[in-house]
């Protein structure tokens, strides 16, 4: 067992140390953050630059500081990653606020600790799981040429580290063989089929390449409520080292267990056992993975129920770089994720075409539908389907089909209404006060389970119908406890074959809901923030408007406002910090039909706004859905500009059309200098093919594809300013 200290280094500083503090100093005095953020980043890098225990990463954090780097510095340093309600997740790096093998050791150690603590001496396990991540700094934060101790680290690199962490305190870990991967849903049944005591997977979902992160889950298979995670925290921050044995060491001791192929058949079997029309199998599937885990899970589902499915084959490799995927964005919220996959099934004829994130939590669904009546042959397009519009199809279908007497339905406080609309209309009862995040959805079945009841609600698992988050995450079975996409695709499939045969697409499905219980419109805008500087300004919003909110947003007065975190309301007294921090939620009611919810991401640096509008049941559609549609494009926009002046950002509205992909940032630079130069040069003598080459330069920092994510912008910037090189500048976002 080797044991490495975490504890800062007593030896004096050399020169060339304290110059590269020297001049950190002087720099991040330019950056604008609070002064308490200098100070702990200046703290941590001094510790990192002296202690043996990060000696690997001085080469690095010096070529930075040479570089001079700065804004990277600073975000790496200013702070440890924060361990949220579930783990860590975030860009890998050198520094205690980047994901590395001692932000994830003590996490780990923290964890075992608890696990420790809570269960004492007895036999204790847990299932460790990855999916297809491999760091090679994308973004290029980094400095190449120069030592990189966490360069070319995949997930499996990381989830042995974990492995090795939990070994030295003497707990088994059962772990996927070399070369094969473990999604997240199938994580949360590993852990209820083998009995463990908790679990872990190495993944960063459908964040960007160079992200990773460690989630932890319990013995019910779901991650920690508050207060259980609070315990955790606590137990994390009060690492001071890290203890790993060996992965040899721990398999010749018996602590390591490779996890059996009979478990991959017990989940394929569970979610099979979701089929409600086991002869709806009409529907032709294209499916993608994304580069991700899908294909062995909602994708196997698929074929072995008997349906007919293509494979798009430019993203069926497992690969974290996701090279074929629009923006490098693994993300089904995305509908151009799908576009590759939407092309291969108008080669192959499918009906549908369905998708996962890298770990295959979240379903994807793009539906062939006529343009118009015209019979077999006829013209169509691809509809883009919603996580809220998915829930609400699968719901009906579940509780029209499931033969459960007394259904209920279960989803967090910013999915959509129409979900509990549509599963009120078929009499099933509704618990949809839950805060955001799947585990609080867990918790509620963990409840039922032991308790027989949920927030006043008497049920029994077998009541279980949906469980369901507006970001693409469903759950169609108790037997797992966390959002499943394989089993939500099997219904939506199912469905899909049901009304194939009546001459019907899904879209038709979605449009006879509205037409029972009225349309709703949502929409999610985000406001990604980089760094230091840009979660401060997160902070300062989320503290502005919780002392100063709105009263009229887009010209409708605010009746209501809720601060989730007010002990008054109906969430109650805060359990926990982490209870405080998952309570970080403001809402505005704007009367009876629409409503604002506001919150910082939990796993990203980005504000997340959600609208909606509820439009009038019983009310022609042709009519009302445009109605509608404008109304909550208007609010967002209203709102995401009143939102960036409480921090001194005035952007174009034009400039929100620029995908959310985009940092705020870049969205300014891209409104203020970028594009009107641009079109400068283009109305001069310049050589188009030099000012292209410097457009691409210029913009590259954006994301790859930069072009098309700000393509939206510049048609919007067109129509309004109407410049004498439009044509030209349209040219170079066209395509």
């Amino acid at each position: 067992m080797s044991s490495s200290s975490e504890s800062v280094g007593a030896a004096s500083l050399d020169a060339d140390v304290a110059h590269a503090l020297d001049a950190a100093r002087t720099a991040f005095a330019s950056l604008s953050v609070p002064e308490s953020a200098r100070t702990d980043a200046l703290a941590n890098l001094q510790r990192w630059l002296t202690d043996p225990a990060f000696s690997s990463y001085r080469a690095q954090i010096m070529a930075l500081v040479d570089h001079q780097r700065w804004a990277v510095l600073l975000d790496s340093f200013y702070q440890v990653l924060p361990f949220g309600t579930g783990g860590r997740r975030g860009t890998v790096g050198v520094g205690p606020n980047r994901f590395n093998p001692w932000t994830l050791g003590s996490s780990v150690q923290g964890h075992a600790r608890w696990l420790r603590r809570t269960f004492g001496d007895r036999r204790l396990s847990v299932v460790v799981s990855y999916d297809v991540r491999v760091f090679q700094d994308a973004r290029g934060q980094l400095v190449s040429g120069v030592a990189n101790p966490v360069l070319g680290l995949s997930s499996r690199d990381f989830a042995e580290i974990a492995a090795e962490v939990y070994a030295a305190a003497d707990i088994e870990v059962h772990l996927p063989p070399a070369g094969v991967y473990l999604s997240t849903p199938e994580l949360s049944f590993a852990i209820r089929h083998l009995g463990a005591d908790g679990g872990l997977i190495i993944s960063a979902s459908h964040n960007p390449p160079d992200d990773n992160g460690g989630k932890i889950y319990d013995a019910q298979g779901g991650q920690a409520v508050p207060p259980q995670d609070e315990e955790v925290a606590r137990e994390v921050e009060g690492i001071v080292h890290v203890e790993r044995m060996s992965l040899d060491r721990a398999r010749a001791a018996g602590l390591i267990h490779e996890i059996d192929p009979a478990v991959h058949e017990a989940y394929i079997a569970a979610n099979l056992a979701c089929s409600l029309k086991p002869d709806a199998r009409s529907a032709r599937i294209v499916f993608t993975g994304l580069h991700g885990l899908g294909r062995q899970t909602a994708g196997e589902v698929l074929e072995r129920a008997g349906f007919d499915v293509s494979i798009e084959p430019t993203q069926a490799s497992y690969d974290g770089a996701f090279p074929n995927v629009p923006f490098r964005a693994p993300n089904p919220e995305v509908p151009r994720s799908m576009s590759a996959a939407c092309a291969h099934a108008d080669k192959v004829g499918a009906d549908i075409v369905m998708s996962c994130d890298p770990d295959a939590d979240r379903l994807g669904l793009m539906v062939r539908h006529p343009l118009s009546r015209g019979g077999a042959g006829g013209a169509s397009s691809w509809r883009f389907f919603s996580g809220n519009e998915i829930a609400a199809i699968a719901c009906d279908y579940i509780i029209t089909h499931g033969g459960r007497p007394h259904p209920l339905v279960i989803q967090t406080e910013v999915t959509s209404r129409l979900l509990s609309r549509v599963a009120r209309s078929r009499g099933a009862r509704v618990i949809d006060h839950l805060l955001v995040g799947f585990k609080y959805i867990g918790d509620a079945l963990h409840q039922i389970e032991q308790h027989g009841e949920f927030a006043g609600i008497s049920a029994r698992l077998e009541d279980f119908a949906l469980g369901a988050e507006e970001s693409h995450g469903l759950l169609v079975t108790p037997a797992i406890r966390d959002k499943d996409a394989a089993g939500a695709a099997l219904v939506i499939a199912e469905l899909a074959s049901i009304e194939k045969d009546q001459g019907r697409s899904l879209v038709d499905t979605l449009d006879g809901l509205w037409r029972r219980v009225g349309y709703v419109k949502n929409l999610l805008k985000s406001a990604v923030m980089m760094g230091a500087e840009g979660r401060a300004r997160i902070e300062a919003i989320m503290a502005r408007f919780r002392i100063d909110p709105p009263h009229r947003i887009g010209g409708r007065a605010v009746t209501a406002f809720h601060d989730r975190r007010d002990e008054d309301g109906v969430f109650g007294p805060i359990k926990s910090g982490t209870d405080r921090a998952s309570r970080n939620v403001l809402v505005w009611e704007l009367g009876e039909d629409a409503r604002v919810v506001l919150r910082p991401s939990g796993t990203e640096p980005k504000a997340k706004v959600y609208v909606e509008v509820a439009g009038t049941r019983g009310a022609e559609l042709a009519t009302e859905i445009p109605r509608v549609d404008a109304e909550a494009a208007r609010l967002a926009e209203e709102f995401v500009l009143l939102m960036l002046r409480a921090v001194d950002i005035d952007l174009p509205p034009w400039a929100l059309k620029t995908s959310d992909l985009v940092a705020i940032e870049h969205k300014l630079d891209f409104a203020v200098e970028v594009l009107p130069t641009l079109a400068e040069r283009l109305a001069s003598d310049e050589d188009p093919a030099t000012v292209e080459q410097w457009l691409d330069r210029r913009i590259a920092a954006y994301g790859r594809d930069a072009r098309q994510l700000v393509a939206d912008a510049v048609r919007a910037w067109v129509r309004q300013e109407r410049p004498a090189s439009a044509a030209a500048v349209l040219a170079l976002f066209e395509g």
